[in-house]
């Protein structure tokens, strides 16, 4: 049986935005057997976002859209009234700047109607840039732009390689995630708040499901381009969004010292602070030794760090690593009570159940 695709987009102040990316969506190629529909979460926009996405979708369009509030600000709880909305057991995200491939709905629902197992599964993105690209973008890591191949070429399994994927075209089984929202997990990150640049909520996502033994896939079928426009494209911009994902960190090492402790989770890397052993030692899984960690990297190179607040360096790849460092060391330094409590309280509920059925986190890091 082929599953029903809701997608969602999440919007806040959208209404430029996404006339181009629901023209992607008519053009849908789908299988009549596949119900599919769209639902666009308007975010506490100030413009007219719900007006223009309801009047940018034609009578004759193949799947009925309709347009959900969410007065709440912040990606995750965007996320959360968008799978309150879904009719259908397949939710696909995709942002208001994603043009997605013609055969994405009908893709999603294959991949997931096939492998029952899976929790997620997301696809490959590439850039539309608006502008000319900078000199630089092909000398710095540009990760955080959620650009890029998820997997093997060939696509697959990739639970105990990643267990990660992009918010950007990140797809979830409907049950999967209701489940754990029923027996009270919550969100410790909050993601995007307007223009706050945070990150991190659908990696939690994706570490949340792993725990309770979901499995996840890359499927390079699914293509979709990111639109670049130019402000997102300049070098203060990329420094910003690094000292955002540098701040999610916080939240998710919660995770990270679960998972590590995971005999079938070995080879699982993490986008920061990888292959170090802290990891699955105890005695460094504190605020304390966390804190001690990132303040020493940071002073040691003291002339750098200095420079990169009164220059900007642009094009210098280790300012990027600093922003994240920064961005991690202010968010510890925020959440000192908070940081050792969420991280024995996680450990505590994922090793006395193997399978874990995720009960609330009692302290909120709300980052």
């Amino acid at each position: 049986m082929s599953l029903g695709v809701s997608i969602v987009i999440c919007c806040h102040n959208s209404a430029k935005e996404l006339p181009q990316t629901l023209s992607y969506l008519v053009a849908q190629q789908v299988r009549a057997d596949i119900a599919w529909e769209v639902i666009i979460v308007d975010n506490s926009s100030t413009d007219n976002t719900a007006e223009v996405a309801l009047n940018s979708w034609p009578p004759d369009a193949p799947a009925p859209l309709k347009v959900v509030s969410e007065s709440q600000l912040g990606l995750i709880f965007a996320r959360y009234r968008g799978l309150a909305s879904a009719n259908y057991e397949i939710v696909s995200f995709i942002d208001d700047d994603n043009w997605i491939c013609r055969e994405w709905v009908q893709t999603v629902s294959e991949v997931m109607s096939q492998h029952p197992e899976l929790g997620a599964c997301g696809g490959l993105n590439e850039p539309a840039f608006e502008v000319e690209t900078p000199w630089w973008w092909s000398k710095v890591n540009t990760g955080c732009y959620a650009l890029g191949s998820q997997g093997p070429q060939e696509g697959g399994d990739i639970t105990c390689s990643k267990a990660r994927l992009y918010g950007a075209g990140l797809t979830i089984r409907k049950v999967a995630l209701q489940n754990l929202l029923d027996k009270g997990f919550r969100s410790l990150l909050v993601g995007s708040q307007g223009k706050a640049l945070l990150r991190g909520e659908e990696t939690e996502l994706c570490f949340a499901l792993l725990l309770a033994g979901w499995r996840f896939w890359y499927e390079p079928r699914l293509q979709l381009r990111h639109h670049l426009t130019g402000d997102r494209l300049q070098w203060r911009y990329l420094r910003r969004l690094c000292r955002g994902g540098g701040a999610s960190t916080v939240g998710l090492d919660p995770y990270r010292f679960a998972i590590a402790r995971h005999e079938d989770y070995k080879t699982i890397s993490f986008w920061w602070n990888v292959g170090s052993k802290e990891d699955s030692d105890e005695r460094k899984q504190t605020w304390q030794w966390q804190t001690f960690v990132v303040l020493q990297d940071l002073l040691s190179q003291p002339i750098k760090l200095l420079l990169s607040f009164i220059f900007s360096m642009e094009g210098d790849s280790e300012v990027l690593n600093i922003e994240r460092k920064i961005g991690r060391l202010l968010t510890l330094m925020q959440k000192r009570k908070a940081y050792d409590l969420s991280i024995k309280t996680l450990q505590e509920i994922a090793w006395k159940r193997k399978n874990l059925p995720l009960e609330i986190i009692s302290t909120q890091l709300s980052i």
